[in-house]
């Protein structure tokens, strides 16, 4: 027997195994197996399929060992797989990689250790020693990583090998089991103790015993263990707290052969015991007007986009249509684009859904996403999830009703590593492979979802009052080029924002401040010879984080300390320029010190402890204003939030993107929709040194409608989405001549047959990344044209490309659909 494979590598076929007579009997599709890889790797990989048609020229090398009593993925799984690899121009491998939480992927670790009798027959280098040193105080094995890092060296691997030739150390590859399920102690009483005689003698024998008798008639009691009804497991955990006892007493218990104990799997993400759901909040009448024309709409469409202005009580709809579902017996998938808002909506479901609910996102522990997977396997629980980009690819059973909110965040599209999907677009296939339904919510839908709705693809229900009448704030906009030529500028606050804010705290209100950049500044320069540092591996400058006096690269992670004088001429002369929301941070607290501020970006939002208590401080009201980039411009709920500030505008309409209109008013409505949810009406200030910008008085006048039609003529004009469908094609490497040459050569063969569709190659603003040298070339396709031919034509001329022995060292991918 044969085994065809899947391994978590980006590889255009699957490879075949053999399979060892005495896995036969129970391999099966789905299973996860340990094969060997290369000369030496070690992986896991999924059996797509089992066969005895020996492969041709190759001898296959033997299945090491089958992980599983049964498959981790579904057949249907395998489907939606196919159809991203095949739309997103991807591989079955780096969809496996995405898919699959961390602890069901096993991979193989190189690891180096010190061979004791090694004599040196000659002086050895320093790092040479130092490693010897090392491994040999160490006593045991050691990760090439650690080794490495040890050394401070980033590739070890010649050193470690010419160490082997010497007969100094060996190397193995080690394949570590990374989940392990979580167990408790519980409690039982010995079943030959269970007639009423035999334990009368218990009884009696444990008379000077207080408290171990104590302990067994708690037990007794709390477990109906007598009576066999209901009968209750027990931890030991919870007999010693409510027993008020430690361990000793429970093991006399045990030596005495009364209490047994045992281990027991328990899930990391089990609800306690004793929540206690509530109902729903009864729809508003306009609310269930909207209900009603949702369910109407799905009786003849598929997919249906709920177009409803912030606060207007879109999620309270959601969680009554996820309710109809789950009473029918089927499952709810609740997508959101960023973790940012998982806190405040599991809150909200949770209070319905209980038990039900699971939370699937990357804050959560690898071994908490391992088990809900295994749960969803299992059917246990699971009947509502509410996750991020990758809960697409979970292997649902019975998926009755998928909501997409906020579909119009560029959030849901991956982008590197592959693959490169966008969730909402896969979660309409995978609903419809499911005969389930679609619900696409959005204050600011996506110019695409909205001409779908208007042409009649999806069914379109529109919202256009807050919940309970409340007023949609107002919006000011504050001319920056003018309070500058006037001096009236406070730093980086106009007169106007700073009123508002004044007259906020005043009445013990709230403050947002928005700014769509992290860090103090986004670059220092030198006043004297005009030098700005740059990162070494991209051809971006470096941002300023002053907290941390760190310049950063956000494109790599490269970092390093703040230098004091100016590495170019040595005068000390450096100075931050332009803004971010740490310089915004600090401009508050000097401008109003008795403000308690928060900040809620990528640098202060490490972990899920830390995001959760900036949100739960600043809704208890704690901190007074919170400052923070496109992370708190959506889905999140705040009382006492009167006044919101848009501290730059432009910096969003100023980007070179057939989309930075349409983005410039998504996120600019998003975050005004922020104020005035609750009592008072709301204000919002734009600061803007372009007052009179389309885009500016469209957010202003709450014109979507507007903004969508002077958008859809722009784009039918210049061949854009929805009218053409767009693929990228980057060829990226190390040598810019030869990826200059390649994508020219690339560019050329492409149009020879796609003609005029073809674009570029373009040097792209970031043109290098991580020591990578990047060109982009557009492919324009007509929605009416065969996009599966013509993805199959480019990529054959793309693996012509590659073939060619002078672009070996070049690397090309596609990106479908740009987001």
């Amino acid at each position: 027997m044969y085994a065809d494979v899947i391994l978590p590598l980006a590889l255009a076929s699957s490879y075949t195994y053999a399979v060892p007579a005495e896995m036969e009997e129970y391999i099966q599709f789905g299973m996860r197996v340990i094969v060997p890889f290369g000369k030496s790797k070690i992986y896991t990989a999924i059996v797509l399929r089992t066969h005895d048609v020996s492969p041709e020229m190759v001898e296959p090398k033997d299945i090491m060992q089958v992980l599983d009593p049964e498959p981790i993925i579904t057949k249907e799984q395998l489907d939606l797989w196919q159809w991203i690899a095949n739309y997103y121009q991807c591989t079955l491998g780096e969809i496996m990689k995405a898919a699959l939480p961390s602890g069901l992927k096993l991979e193989s670790e190189t690891e180096v250790s010190y061979i004791e009798d090694y004599e040196a027959d000659h002086v050895l280098k320093p790092k040479e020693q130092a490693a010897l040193d090392y491994l040999s105080a160490q006593k045991k094995s050691v990760p090439l990583i650690e080794l490495a890092k040890h050394l401070e060296m980033k590739n070890c691997l010649p050193l470690v090998k010419n160490l082997m030739e010497m007969g100094a150390v060996a190397i193995d590859e080690n394949v570590k089991q990374k989940y392990k399920p979580k167990k408790e102690v519980y409690v039982t009483l010995n079943p030959e103790l269970a007639d009423e005689e035999k334990l009368h003698q218990v009884f009696d024998g444990l008379a000077k015993a207080k408290k171990q008798l104590h302990i067994l008639m708690f037990y007794l009691n709390e477990s109906h263990f007598l009576s066999k009804r209901d009968i209750k497991e027990i931890s030991k955990k919870e007999l010693m707290e409510r027993c008020d006892c430690n361990s000793t007493a429970i093991k006399s218990l045990t030596d005495k052969k009364i209490l047994v104990t045992y281990d027991k799997e328990t899930g990391r993400t089990d609800l306690d015991a004793n929540f206690r759901t509530q109902a729903t909040h009864p729809l508003s009448e306009v609310q269930q007007k909207a209900y009603n024309e949702i369910a109407e709409s799905f009786s003849t469409k598929q997919t249906t986009l709920l177009h409803g202005v912030t606060s207007s009580g879109k999620t309270e709809i959601y969680i009554h249509l996820i309710q109809e579902v789950i009473k029918s017996g089927k499952q709810a998938l609740f997508l959101l684009p960023e973790i940012a808002l998982t806190t405040q909506i599991t809150m909200r479901l949770r209070r319905v859904f209980g038990a039900q609910l699971c939370v699937y996102h990357s804050k959560f522990s690898d071994a908490e996403r391992v088990e809900i997977w295994n749960n969803m396997l299992r059917g246990k629980n699971c009947q509502v999830v509410l996750g991020v980009r990758s809960s697409v690819l979970l292997p649902f059973k019975d998926l009755g009703i998928v909501i997409v909110d906020e579909e119009h965040e560029n959030s849901y599209k991956q982008y590197d590593p592959a693959p490169r999907y966008h969730a909402r677009d896969t979660a309409i296939v995978l609903a419809l492979q499911k005969k389930a339904k679609v619900l696409l919510g959005s204050a600011t839908p996506s110019i695409e979802s909205y001409f779908n709705a208007k042409s009649g693809k999806f069914g379109l229900v529109e919202l256009t009052q807050r919940h309970e009448g409340i007023q949609l704030p107002e919006i000011i906009i504050a001319d920056t080029k003018e309070a500058y030529r006037k001096k009236e500028m406070v730093q980086h606050f106009t007169p106007q924002l700073i009123k508002e804010m004044q007259e906020a705290f005043k009445h013990g209100e709230q403050v947002i401040l928005f700014q769509n950049r992290r860090g103090f500044s986004p670059y220092i320069q030198c006043s004297q010879c005009a030098y700005v540092p740059r990162c070494s591996n991209c051809d971006v400058s470096l941002t300023y984080h002053r907290f941390a006096n760190l310049l950063s690269c956000h494109y790599c992670g490269f970092t390093f300390q703040m230098p004091d004088k100016c590495p170019a001429c040595g005068n000390p002369t450096l100075s931050p320029h332009g803004f971010g929301t740490e310089k915004i941070e600090e401009e508050v607290k000097e401008i109003f010190p008795d403000a308690k501020v928060a900040r809620l970006d990528l640098d202060t939002a490490t972990s899920r402890k830390n995001f959760e208590k900036i949100i739960s401080d600043f809704e208890s009201g704690e901190t007074n204003v919170l400052v923070g980039t496109q992370m708190i411009s959506k889905g999140l709920d705040f009382e006492r939030v009167r006044v919101v500030g848009v501290m730059n505008a432009d910096m969003m309409l100023n980007i070179a993107d057939f989309r930075a209109c349409e983005r410039t008013y998504q996120l600019t409505s998003q975050v005004a929709g922020r104020a005035g949810r609750k009592g008072r009406r709301g204000v919002v200030v734009i600061q803007t040194a372009q007052p009179d910008h389309p885009v500016i008085l469209q957010v202003k006048n709450y014109d979507y409608k507007g903004l969508y039609r002077s958008q859809i003529n722009e784009r039918y004009q210049f061949h854009y989405p929805p009218y053409y469908r767009l693929i990228c094609i980057y060829v990226k490497g190390k040598d810019n001549d030869k990826v200059g040459e390649a994508a020219n050569a690339l560019a050329t063969k492409l149009r020879s047959v796609f003609n005029e569709r073809i674009y570029g190659p373009d040097v792209p603003p970031v043109s290098r990344i991580q020591n990578l040298n990047i060109r982009k070339i557009v492919l324009k396709l007509e929605r009416e044209a065969d996009i599966p031919a013509s993805k199959k034509i480019a990529q054959e001329i793309i693996n012509s490309i590659i073939g060619t022995g002078n672009y070996k060292s070049v690397f090309f991918h596609c990106d479908v659909d740009p987001a």
